[in-house]
């Protein structure tokens, strides 16, 4: 103990913290292998001892990476066997471990340009832009096998919305949509069911996607929220014969931007009432009497609420219980600023596939974070959504036939 406790002093007194801590590893790890070359051996160094079962046979150097740089180890051999320290995984090269620093790095939304400075921070030669493009090419099969995998069970509730990405496309900059589908399956667990890259929400656009998603298993759906483009509305109706629900927050946005700043608290106080009713009947009785009660003043106000009065109340059509989680998009806008502050980093990405890349890997992370986190909704509250043959994979079978027909 006195002489390593010796060493440790010298190493300190050899100069700065980062080339000590250096050392310090060095010198634990090097006593990390011979403890288990000893252990291995089944006897000391140069002991007599019925119970040895090998011999040392000198060392080989072997270079490995870490945190505080790079270091060389003499690792023991052994006469009768092959000995791997037990914190270098076999088989494995430093190279795997440059993979994972710079993927990670990317996936975190760390720019192309400072994840040269990381891995040159973590005690590694620096890496090029492009060998960054080549590394992280390697995340797209994980990518593709999540936004590729089968859509098990019912779904009742999905949500759709699009955030928007700069892509360099034909020499020019262009924005670009990322088009999202989260759906609630009948155990109450969230997960994102899809991803699409395209130019714009046309309803085309809309109708391929979501006839996408039902070619992979999606079935069930009995409402879809989202904001109030027109084309999703149409492909909704077209393609899953479901119910819509225009999301109250949009719409709260959108009467809001009829009225003067000093009168909109005031507005928006009067219609959060009709969301404070207990039934679908008084909701719609006091809708009708708020918008009669703005009509004077704020005449636009009141024609946006004759005209939304059924999509922004289809909500109140289910259990109470489930009426602030499928009123919005609220489920989606964590997630899509999740995605615009990874994609900010990268500001300009240089085709679909990249954008692909970086927000599949962003959904995937999500999901697996709702996997393991708390349902969503409650089975009590899902029974009386879930129709009774929500079970039967024959009529599940045939609901989907007919609406992919």
């Amino acid at each position: 103990m006195t002489e390593n406790r010796m060493a440790l002093l010298e190493m300190a007194e050899k100069g700065g913290d980062v080339d000590f801590l250096r050392e310090l590893v060095r010198e634990v790890v090097h006593k990390l292998m011979d403890a288990e070359v000893t252990q291995h051996c089944g006897a000391e160094r140069h002991e007599r001892s019925e119970q040895r079962q090998d011999q040392r046979n000198g060392y080989r150097t072997r270079r490995w990476d870490t945190r505080v740089g790079s270091m060389e180890l003499q690792v023991p051999r052994l006469r009768h066997a092959n000995y791997l320290p037990s914190f270098l995984e076999p088989r494995r090269p430093t190279e795997q471990a440059l993979v994972g620093v710079v993927q990670e790095a990317y996936i975190q939304g760390v720019s192309t340009r400072s994840v040269d400075e990381l891995v040159k921070a973590a005690g590694m030669e620096g890496i090029s832009s492009s060998q960054v493009s080549r590394l992280c090419a390697s995340i797209d099969e994980r990518v593709q096998a999540f936004l590729e995998r089968p859509i098990e069970g019912h779904w009742p509730f999905l949500w759709l919305d699009a955030t928007y990405v700069k892509v360099r496309e034909h020499g020019r900059v262009v924005s670009k949509d990322c088009v999202i589908a989260v759906g609630v399956n009948t155990e109450g667990r969230r997960e994102v069911l899809g991803l699409r890259v395209g130019p714009n929400e046309t309803q085309g656009f809309w109708k391929q996607f979501l006839r996408e998603l039902l070619g992979r298993g999606l079935t069930g759906v009995e409402l879809v929220i989202s904001d109030a483009h027109q084309g999703l509305k149409r492909a909704v109706g077209e393609v899953l014969h479901a119910s819509w629900q225009r999301c109250r927050v949009h719409f709260m946005r959108n009467i809001l931007s009829y009225v003067a700043k000093r009168h909109q608290s005031m507005v928006a106080a009067m219609v959060r009432t009709v969301f404070a009713q207990q039934d679908h009947a008084e909701a719609r009785a006091q809708w009708r009497t708020v918008a009669d009660q703005l009509r004077g003043q704020f005449p636009k106000v009141a024609e946006a609420m004759d005209a939304a009065e059924e999509d922004v109340l289809a909500h109140m059509a289910y259990p109470a219980a489930v009426w602030s989680k499928i009123s919005s998009t609220n489920p989606l806008e964590r997630v899509n600023k999740e995605i615009k502050r990874r994609s900010n980093v990268v500001g300009i990405f240089p085709n679909d596939e990249a954008v692909t890349r970086l927000v599949g890997a962003v959904l995937t992370e999500q999901t697996e974070e709702w996997a393991t986190g708390r349902r969503y909704m409650s089975l009590d509250s899902l029974q009386q959504v879930t129709p009774a043959d929500a079970d039967d994979p024959e009529q599940a079978l045939a609901q989907l036939e007919e609406q992919v027909a």
